[in-house]
């Protein structure tokens, strides 16, 4: 079976996080964007542990339902949880998505942590633990829960991130290494930025929205053709099979709130090469830059631009619609005109991945704008321009200005 899947997500539990971000709402946002698997995100929060519970019903073996929804959306059982600790005399920043197969493992995942730390002071937890040790409460409760490094370039809070980071898996995980089939991307780099790195040939390279709201929802996420089950999603990306995990769908890397190098407060951005002829400070406050992804994935990697390993999972980049509708009628994205032209395409159209990535030109101008159907072919062909994000402020994107900066793959 063919289907869409976000696994990582979080609920009104989690630090600024919208407080609509709750299983009812998560259901009907998932059938509007068009995702079928939602992570439940957040499982170690108690409150929502409790709400997981009550309010989800058992589905296909390891996926759950809302209790009385007709809607399709499946839910799968997942966790971020934040490792804050020392090692190689470094302090290390490192966010885990961890996947559980069952109420039960994370009954015992959760045992263990709580006595480690405060899992009520936030659903995205800050836990004194290394992340080889997480690895190894997690697989003690089920040997096919996953753990996956979160946003695996991020500056601040990622295994590979410039800041608190290490340079390979094994540094940070050591023998529970082999237990780590798949790393994040993230919102600020790509698979073909990842390629660049033959240590990670044998990684699957998910991506997920990180969403804190609903429309976030579904900005990146993975497209699979295999049974739909918890085994079927875990077999996938265990064997990087990619006649059963089929794409990712991203963000246009430099979107991304860390893709250049640069200071915020200065207002500076920098290409990698402009950091380079700075040593890294900036030249403005005299402060070490923050070393966004593109320049740390140049770091550590030992292949060239361009470089595609065989049996690559293909991706494509793709523009939240209500964006590229932003861009092509010249109003804010939380406007009420924005809102309206999003809900009319949805109901005439269907779902946002229907309309982004099958509907037609013709087919969209007729129940919208030819404006906003000319953005959705623009930004199929990747004939987009991006101010590109650094030191979390976003990249800014444009659609109508005639340059072809990216090609979809």
């Amino acid at each position: 079976m063919k289907f869409v899947a976000d696994f990582h997500i979080h609920s009104k539990y989690s630090r600024a996080t919208s407080p609509l971000m709750d299983l009812e709402n998560l259901d009907r946002w998932g059938a509007i964007k068009g995702i079928n698997v939602l992570g439940t995100g957040d499982f170690t929060h108690p409150k929502w542990f409790e709400e997981i519970k009550q309010k989800l019903e058992p589905a296909e073996p390891g996926l759950f339902m809302l209790a009385q929804s007709d809607s399709g959306i499946r839910f799968i059982l997942t966790a971020e949880i934040s490792c804050i600790y020392s090692k190689g005399g470094k302090v290390r920043k490192v966010h885990i998505i961890v996947f559980a197969p069952s109420i039960s493992a994370v009954e015992k995942i959760n045992e263990k942590l709580n006595k480690i730390g405060n899992l009520h002071s936030d659903g995205r937890p800050i836990l004194g633990l290394d992340a080889k040790e997480l690895a190894k409460i997690v697989l003690s409760a089920d040997e096919n829960c996953l753990v996956v490094p979160a946003h695996a370039w991020t500056p601040w809070f990622s295994v590979f991130g410039s800041k608190s980071g290490f340079d390979t898996l094994e540094e940070c995980f050591e023998e529970y290494t082999k237990h780590i089939y798949a790393i994040e991307t993230g919102l600020s780099s790509d698979p073909a930025m990842n390629w660049r790195l033959s240590q990670l040939d044998k990684i699957t390279l998910i991506s997920n929205s990180d969403a804190h709201s609903l429309p976030k929802l579904g900005r990146e996420a993975n497209v699979f053709d295999t049974e739909l089950s918890y085994m079927g999603v875990f077999d996938a990306i265990k064997t990087k099979d990619n006649s059963k995990f089929l794409s990712t769908i991203e963000f246009f890397p430099e979107e991304g709130k860390y893709h250049y190098d640069g200071h915020r407060l200065c207002n500076l951005s920098l290409k990698p090469e402009q950091s380079k002829k700075y040593n890294n400070i900036c030249p403005i406050c005299k402060k070490p830059l923050v070393i966004g992804v593109l320049n740390r994935v140049a770091e550590l990697a030992d292949r060239p631009e361009g470089f595609a390993p065989k049996n690559a999972i293909p991706f494509k980049s793709l523009i939240p619609l209500n964006e590229i509708i932003a861009e092509s009628i010249g109003s804010p994205v939380a406007s009420k005109k924005v809102v309206e032209h999003y809900n009319n395409l949805i109901k005439n159209l269907g779902n946002e991945f229907k309309i982004l990535l099958e509907s037609t030109e013709k087919e969209i101008k007729e129940k919208s704008l030819p404006e906003i159907a000319e953005g959705v072919i623009k930004m199929r062909e990747g004939k987009v321009l991006i101010e590109p994000g650094y030191d979390g402020v976003y990249g800014k994107i444009k659609i109508f200005s005639g340059q072809n900066q990216n090609t979809l793959f």
